[in-house]
């Protein structure tokens, strides 16, 4: 019997957001990393960590997937390739993207090497990421912190205005 390991995920963009960048977002997904349980609305936002005049469209997902930490970031960067990202930002240097997807969670464990950190580094700090995580997993616990995501939503300081955007992709 194949072991399925839960993994949550933030994905979205902030060029070229159309209902069909984001179906096949998940047809994508659900071709090369495994099945998506559960998906929390659509936000939009500003940027985050730079200026841009692009609001950016973000969700997060659960899903259920039999990869490796690093055999699924080697997926998602190539998924990202596929729905028009060119290069990847860096600390230093964030920029517009067509399609971002972090890796935030993969069970409960701590992970670290040269290209992967998870859980994702940045969740306590970025209510973009808290906010659609908080709708899906809201007591969560983050196995570093020690807090669930709720907590971590109340205690962040981030101010940036996210915006809930409930008709974006109907369910079909």
């Amino acid at each position: 019997m194949e072991k399925f390991n839960k993994i949550y995920l933030l994905v979205g963009g902030n060029l070229d957001n159309t209902t069909t960048k984001y179906r096949n977002l998940f047809r994508l997904l659900e071709q090369n990393i495994g099945k998506i349980i559960q998906k929390s609305s659509f936000y939009k936002s500003n940027a985050w960590g730079f200026i841009s005049n692009h609001t950016f469209i973000n969700l997060a997902l659960l899903m259920e997937t039999s990869l490796l930490p690093e055999e699924l970031l080697i997926q998602t960067q190539a998924i990202e390739n596929v729905l028009g990202r060119t290069k990847k930002s860096d600390v230093s240097s964030y920029s517009d993207r067509s399609m971002d997807i972090d890796i935030l969670f993969y069970n409960d464990i701590i992970f670290e090497s040269d290209n992967l950190c998870i859980p994702h580094v940045h969740i306590a700090e970025r209510m973009f990421v808290l906010i659609p995580l908080c709708e899906i997993a809201a007591d969560f616990k983050h196995p570093v912190c020690k807090k669930s995501i709720q907590e971590l939503k109340n205690e962040c300081k981030d101010t940036l205005q996210i915006e809930k955007m409930p008709n974006f992709l109907p369910e079909n």
